[in-house]
């Protein structure tokens, strides 16, 4: 076997795959190593959400028991709406009075996408963008996110305190919603309390339903030149992690958990998240569903029991909404840290992160958190990069050999590949020696990328000089021309193929890359860059050693 041809074609075949993958992506179309509706479910997913049937109410059925859907009542007459805006430290909130709902969330410490001199916004209405959150209740002739409330006189900033509160009242058909809104400082995470007091007269059987809705759309500023998974997610202890489609809503197709005693539900999209946490221990149905054209809602439904005349009944959850910070989600709900998606190579990825972040610690840049990680990761593979390096330097030094065994054998492959068995076994040079080692350290090149993308740490951090975003491109493609330069380098310390088609293929391949990665975030070309000077380092040490008959 031809140890140049092989590795030729599998660095080219490989190169034909990420950059068939990326167009498959771009054009809107299943990516085939990183789908974006993976179920990363432990168990085959569970049959289609009760909800999941398209709708034109954004209000959800009382399904959770065996009695017949019963349709929420409307609201009663009209109310002028009022929005209340909470500030804290990290989030500006508007809350309308109408249903309570949260109408805008404004992240403050985050900018966005597009227009840096504004904060990232997550909900929001208007301009073809729907994302809101919403909550009520159902089972009867009760107040839900179309009723009128009464807001009570407080604070709506922190004011130096450690949280503020608003508290929204409604009363319908002689029941009491007292809907608690709760801040907190430096925190994403909103607590959401729900006192049912039964004025009625009569027992009464509500539940609570917390609902996430928003758009089918992809996020404003999402690259075209790279995927990443835009829509609802569920988790259970039992079903584990799943991803939906908006596609799949659409056409009623979902798959995932509809009744467990814990879990959530959440909206992902690239770096930020909105996940409902009801209490843990308590039982709850999940649904999806659409509520109209490119508008959907996943969210729980979770029954109170009986309420007696004169009685209150409370149910506590939590909204976070806000960035995918590891420490934060693995401290709020188990599980909430797989949101921040690292695809099928999560079991790498996932110390890799560790790893970047404790290095963080230390250095306080995220730029030079990469480079320091970069060196790491290549001495771990030091005696395999070598091992790679030597097996090339070797072939390089018998090219002549085996350009000559070529010629003299042009018309008989047979006798070409019997020849080239023997100068391996006499030159002690195995065949496989430079490329397995590459293909060991692929998986683990493929989680690194997945980190540095998956990352909000990397989103609107400096690095020096004109790198002011390790989430953006390089907005003057320096770095990107110093990859093309070390990939060049890289192809003239390997041995040069002796087909001249097969050489001018790989004298093309660092334009090839250099074109892809002058749209990908700095922070990845970053790694790339300073992974080719250091395998330059490695192998040209290596070749001269091999070259000057000296041990290498």
């Amino acid at each position: 076997m031809d140890i140049k041809r092989t590795i030729l074609w599998v660095v080219f075949s490989l190169s034909l795959l990420l950059l068939w993958d990326n167009w498959m992506r771009y054009t809107g179309k299943q990516s085939m190593f990183f789908p974006a509706a993976t179920q990363q479910a432990n168990k085959p997913a569970a049959a289609t959400a009760g909800g999941a049937t398209a709708t034109k109410s954004d209000v959800p059925q009382a399904t959770v028991t065996t009695q017949a859907p019963a349709a929420v009542p409307a609201g009663p007459t009209p109310v002028k709406s009022e929005i209340v805006t909470i500030t804290t430290d990290v989030i500006k909130a508007d809350i309308d009075t109408v249903g309570g709902e949260l109408k805008r969330l404004e992240l403050l410490k985050h900018k966005d996408t597009i227009d840096q001199s504004k904060n990232m916004v997550l909900f929001e209405t208007g301009a073809g963008h729907t994302y809101l959150g919403q909550t009520g209740l159902i089972g009867g002739n009760f107040p839900n996110h179309k009723s009128g409330f009464v807001a009570k006189p407080g604070p709506r900033a922190l004011d130096g305190k450690d949280e503020v509160q608003l508290v929204l009242e409604s009363e319908q058909g002689g029941v009491k919603l007292v809907k608690t809104y709760t801040f907190h400082k430096g925190n994403y995470t909103i607590d959401i309390k729900h006192d049912v007091v039964n004025n009625s007269g009569a027992p009464i059987t509500p539940s609570v339903y917390m609902q996430l809705l928003r758009d089918g759309s992809k996020p404003a500023g999402e690259s075209k030149f790279y995927s990443t998974f835009t829509g609802p997610v569920v988790y259970t202890e039992g079903e584990k992690y799943q991803k939906m489609e908006f596609e799949d809503i659409e056409k009623g197709k979902t798959k995932h958990a509809t009744k467990s005693e814990n879990g959530w539900v959440a909206l992902v999209q690239h770096y930020f998240v909105s996940a409902i946490v009801p209490p843990q221990n308590a039982q709850r149905e999940i649904y999806t569903k659409k509520v109209d054209n490119n508008l959907y809602a996943i969210g729980s439904i979770l029954p109170l029991g009986t309420v007696a005349p004169g009685a209150t009944a409370s149910l506590d959850a939590k909204l976070y909404s806000g960035p995918q910070e590891t420490d934060r989600l693995e401290k709020l709900a188990p599980g909430l840290e797989l949101v921040k998606d690292y695809g099928w190579l999560t079991i790498l990825a996932k110390p890799i992160f560790w790893l970047m972040d404790q290095i963080h610690k230390v250095l306080g840049n995220w730029g030079w958190t990469i480079i320091v990680l970069t060196i790491l990761i290549k001495l771990a593979f030091f005696p395999l990069s070598a091992a790679s390096y030597r097996s090339m330097a070797k072939m390089k030094t018998v090219t002549p050999k085996m350009q000559s065994i070529r010629e003299r054998f042009k018309n008989d492959p047979q006798k070409m590949n019997q020849a080239m068995m023997e100068l391996y076994k006499t030159e002690k040079i195995n065949p496989l020696g430079g490329c397995l080692p590459i293909v060991v350290q692929i998986p683990v090149f493929i989680a690194l990328y997945w980190v540095l993308l998956a990352s909000v740490e990397m989103r609107n951090a400096p690095w020096l000089g004109w790198i002011h975003d390790l989430a953006s491109p390089d907005p003057w493609y320096i770095l990107p021309i110093v990859m093309a330069v070390s990939m060049f380098v890289q192809t003239k310390l390997n041995p040069t193929p002796p087909d001249p088609i097969q050489a001018k293929v790989m004298m093309f391949m660092p334009i090839a890359f250099s074109v892809m990665f002058f749209f990908f975030p700095a922070g990845l070309v970053l790694y790339w860059v300073v992974n080719n000077i250091l395998s330059i380092a490695q192998q040209w040490v290596i070749t001269k050693k091999i070259e000057g008959g000296k041990p290498a």
